[in-house]
């Protein structure tokens, strides 16, 4: 038994050494290795989370600059739209007074052409009535009795108006 007891002894006094040997070795190596590895994931996770939250306050902000953007749009087509329609109602009052002033010089102008017709109507009519007048008085009419005769036909055409 004591060859039993030496030989568990030399083999605990052997897995001693190899234990602080592999301590030495291996653990402290690779516990500082996962412990590095450990901090630097944290540090990476650390900085995507602030990498998110800059990325979170910048896209608010777009989504904030596009509102502003699209409010500015609606402005500018609604003022372009309000333009519009002021020309346009300014254009459609400007053809109307030209279409006023055009009927107005058009009824100045018949006026006066229905006064010179009336006049040659008159003048027309004297001269017919002169003519026979002077058949039926079978004599000429001299040139102070014609006058004075289309005078009062003239007046009394006028008078009828």
């Amino acid at each position: 038994m004591l060859d039993f007891t030496v030989t568990f002894a030399i083999t605990i006094v052997n897995f001693v050494i190899l234990f602080f040997i592999l301590r030495a070795i291996l653990f402290k190596p690779v516990t500082k290795f996962m412990e590095d590895r450990t901090a630097r994931i944290r540090n990476d996770i650390d900085t995507a989370e602030k990498d998110k939250a800059a990325a979170k306050v910048l896209l608010e902000q777009y989504a904030d600059k596009l509102k502003t953007a699209h409010e500015e749009a609606e402005v500018i087509v609604r003022q372009a739209q309000e333009q519009a329609d002021a020309l346009s109602a300014m254009r459609l009052e400007e053809t109307k007074r030209e279409i006023e002033t055009l009927i107005a010089n058009a009824r100045r102008q018949i006026e006066a052409e229905r006064k010179a017709a009336v006049l040659i109507v008159k003048a027309e009519a004297a001269r017919l009535v002169i003519m026979a007048t002077s058949r039926l008085l079978q004599r000429e009419v001299n040139a102070e009795d014609s006058r004075r005769l289309a005078d009062r036909i003239v007046e009394e055409l006028e008078s009828r108006e």
